[in-house]
């Protein structure tokens, strides 16, 4: 009776807090749903622990020396709190989190806003049965972990020893009672393991198993969120999209043009390093790299002839010669010392690690990136209709790539994430000739009855536009 009372008094003390303050009016049903669709990707669902993104139980009490729309405003873009506003929250966080970007949602309404924090309330502090202390066994608990299957697994392996133990003792019964003189020897426990239905147990279930890991396996191809590897090359987007602000379709062309955004070729590369030849951050060490991949002479300022057949050695005196002429340049010395030579003998070897392999020998050849991205082959997708045609930014897809020193994948790239995105993503019609086909939509906008046009009604959500 006292807990009842407990409960009623609390919920009271809620509903009049909530007329008070104006907050607290959105459903929770509708915040599951928005924090499966936006957030769960990046933020642990018992909003009490850090993931990629931070833990969100308590965000209202971190964001109540500032006025509420101030939060609305970081759960739509956070990007333009921290690089336009220089908001001190905003920072904090950035200085906190960063370079994790969290996605922007300018499409979320201030009722969504409050439904997902309503679920997030109701998420990190869930209903206690009654008499149930708040860690204790009467406690709801979220958390998953894959213990209880192993310690399942291993309860059925012991049961199948006892089972087979006592089929094996009930057979020899049995013939000792159609044959009480016949003399029976009972199987011993390595001849009841390797017995013919123990076997068939183990193998049934090994391809139970292999099947459950190979479907799962295939099912997150790809999907490698924050994957990050190290590539042939120090390749700074921070540097290039950030500090210079050069564009991204100067380098990745393909986007705008066709179904891939094509990794940059080395000449592209040698646009700027032609004259640029010494890096900001790691000096001769990486553009030297792409120097020797391209068969630039960069001592004489010349490509060289016949590069794919020089030898190594004659590769090697050039390149070498060029580390240490700028090594004694910039150290002001007359010659080079022990120093120097280490640090020219350690950057052949980089160049020549970075630039061969067990396939490739030759140091002069393509450049050898690692893909990051990566969809399934019975996944279609055209950067070209997305920049051209959907006029999407790059950093919807790829994040905030101009702050990443090193590249990583950024977004799940889940079949739900890209269906989410059509149902959301409201297409641009306004001077885009791509759309003037569609009449009717044209017409319905003119006149008020439509407010906007989003992918999915468009076809965005057919099966074969992407699963062709």
């Amino acid at each position: 009776m006292r807990n009842i009372l407990k409960i009623k008094f609390l919920l009271l003390v809620v509903l009049l807090s909530s007329q008070f303050t104006g907050f607290g009016q959105g459903s929770p049903e509708e915040g599951k749903t928005l924090f499966r669709n936006y957030c769960a990707t990046c933020h642990a669902k018992n909003m009490k622990t850090d993931a990629t993104g931070p833990a969100l139980a308590g965000v209202e009490e971190r964001w109540a020396d500032y006025p509420r729309e101030d939060l609305y405003r970081w759960i739509r873009n956070s990007q333009q709190m921290i690089n336009v506003e220089e908001h001190p929250r905003a920072l904090e966080l950035w200085n906190e989190w960063k370079p994790n970007v969290m996605n922007a949602f300018p499409n979320l309404t201030d009722e969504n806003i409050e439904s997902l924090l309503a679920y997030i309330n109701v998420a990190a502090n869930p209903p206690q049965v009654a008499g149930g202390p708040a860690d204790g066994p009467g406690a709801v608990q979220e958390e998953e972990s894959n213990t209880i299957y192993y310690i399942l697994a291993a309860a059925l392996v012991f049961l199948t020893i006892i089972l087979a133990r006592i089929i094996s003792n009930l057979n020899v019964i049995a013939l000792k009672r159609e044959n009480p003189d016949a003399v029976v020897q009972r199987k011993t426990l390595i001849e009841t393991l390797t017995s013919k239905g123990v076997i068939s147990f183990l193998v049934f279930a090994l391809i139970v198993i292999g099947g459950y890991k190979t479907v799962n396996t295939a099912i997150n191809l790809g999907r490698q969120q924050g994957y990050a590897p190290t590539q042939p090359i120090k390749f700074s987007h921070e540097t290039h999209a950030g500090l210079n602000q050069i564009e991204c379709q100067y380098c990745h062309d393909g986007a705008r043009r066709s179904k891939h955004s094509v990794i940059p070729a080395a000449n592209t590369c040698m646009n700027c390093h032609e004259a640029i030849k010494v890096g900001s951050n790691y000096g001769t060490a990486e553009i030297s790299k792409i120097f020797a991949s391209i068969g630039y002479n960069p001592n004489s300022s010349t490509y060289i002839q016949d590069y794919a057949t020089m030898p190594e050695d004659s590769i090697r005196d050039i390149f070498t010669t060029w580390i240490a002429d700028n090594y004694i340049s910039e150290n002001n010395l007359a010659e080079l010392d022990q120093e120097g030579e280490n640090v020219v003998e350690e950057q052949w070897e980089e160049i020549k690690s970075s630039l061969t392999n067990e396939v490739k020998k030759e140091i002069p050849g393509p450049i050898e990136w690692v893909r990051i991205h990566n969809l399934p082959d019975h996944v279609y997708f055209n950067h070209a209709q997305h920049v051209t045609v959907g006029k999407v930014e790059c950093q919807t897809c790829h994040g905030a790539v101009e702050t990443m020193e090193v590249l990583q994948q950024y977004s799940p790239l889940s079949m739900g994430w890209c269906i989410n995105c059509h149902r959301q993503t409201e297409v641009q019609f306004q001077d885009n000739p791509y759309y003037e086909a569609y009449e009717d939509y044209h017409q319905q906008l003119n006149s008020g009855e439509k407010d906007k046009v989003t992918v999915e009604d468009i076809g965005g959500l057919e099966c074969q536009k992407c699963h062709y």
